[in-house]
């Protein structure tokens, strides 16, 4: 069983690391947000379940991101909602106005918010310069004082303050979050 470590800051090196998780760094660092973060390289977090250690290490509200598109692949939407609500999309659709929704496709998600399946998160909104994914967020995120997101690659995990995510994050990216309630019951 490997032992996970909580690290303030950024990496010590950029070695090995791809581009698109450096970037999120420097985002943060610039606009001086601060958050911890937990290398896990020999088990991507590619499932919640894979994610219940690594959560443990965290400490901060456990974000299930869905990547999401209309029928018509003209309108997507970025879905964080906590890890153990189960996702209806006839309860979401009806409050953001939008029927038929699906998952975008692996394509989508890299070209929109440069993350791969498995790593999206709220800081994939900073690859989002023409604003073409919305920002959904379910009310019980906004809940907790520390959530937990991808730096764009699922090999790392970092504790944000909700709190800066909403007031220095999303301004700084331009965008602008819609707020939902998913009962997320099975």
């Amino acid at each position: 069983m490997t032992e996970y470590k909580l690290v303030k800051g950024r990496p010590e090196s950029d070695e090995g690391r791809l581009a698109k998780e450096i970037r999120c760094y420097d985002c943060l660092d610039r606009l001086g947000m601060e958050y911890w973060r937990t290398d896990h390289p020999d088990a991507q977090a590619y499932t919640m379940e894979a994610c219940k250690e690594i959560d443990a290490v965290l400490g901060a509200t456990v974000c299930k991101n869905l990547f999401l598109t209309n029928r018509q692949h003209t309108q997507f939407y970025l879905l964080m909602m906590p890890g153990e609500k189960v996702f209806k999309t006839k309860e979401l659709s009806s409050q953001i106005g939008s029927a038929r929704l699906s998952f975008g496709t692996p394509e989508e998600m890299e070209e929109l918010i440069d993350c791969a399946p498995g790593s999206a998160s709220v800081l994939g909104l900073m690859n989002d310069r023409d604003n073409r994914v919305r920002l959904l967020v379910d009310r019980d995120i906004l809940g907790g004082e520390f959530l937990g997101a991808h730096p764009c690659i699922n090999t790392s995990s970092l504790k944000l303050r909700t709190k800066e995510i909403v007031e220095k994050f999303l301004p700084a990216v331009h965008h602008e979050m819609t707020v939902v309630e998913l009962k997320g019951e099975a």
